[in-house]
């Protein structure tokens, strides 16, 4: 299972909670919470294939714009799924993550999905009936790592087409 992971500027390193305007980017190799994940995309048969990243605040500047280049990624490079987040408490990354999600799954033929904290209430009620959306802690929270295997399960479970039910009712808002 070939999966891309979106970030904003914090999760991927390439920038501060004050650089909203990092430009979009990627990176091959695996970095931000996809090292942590390593059993259990082990356990899934997922490999990380690219990291692709954008500021929220260049998100927010042209979401159709980082959108449609993001979807185009994900066509170029043949991800079966795409893990938008874990955006944690992030705001402006829970609007990019959700939205991004959304048009993946309406535009190429990966599935994707997002997760955020509780946190990102209008992004939530917003999507939650359009994608599955984890629940993650905030940052600094307790249950990352139970969100992050959640994460691998969902991506498992949407890539074989498999009924899903009882990962989002366990899992997602």
């Amino acid at each position: 299972m070939r999966i891309i992971m979106i970030y904003d500027q914090i999760q991927s390193g390439a920038g501060i909670k004050d650089d909203h305007n990092v430009a979009l980017g990627a990176k091959k190799e695996v970095i931000g919470p996809a090292v942590m994940m390593e059993q259990s995309l082990k356990a899934v048969g997922g490999k990380v294939i690219a990291c692709l990243y954008c500021g929220d605040g260049t998100f927010a500047e042209n979401p159709d714009e980082v959108s449609r280049k993001l979807c185009a990624m994900t066509d170029k490079l043949k991800a079966d799924v795409v893990m938008c987040g874990p955006c944690l408490n992030y705001l402006g990354y829970g609007k990019m993550a959700a939205r991004v999600a959304y048009d993946i799954n309406n535009t190429t033929k990966a599935k994707a999905f997002a997760a955020m904290s509780e946190e990102n209430e209008e992004t939530i009620s917003e999507y939650k009936d359009k994608i599955h959306i984890i629940k993650t802690p905030k940052k600094g929270g307790a249950g990352l790592n139970e969100s992050l295997d959640a994460m691998c399960k969902l991506a498992e479970a949407m890539h074989n087409e498999n009924d899903c039910s009882d990962i989002v009712s366990k899992y997602c808002f």
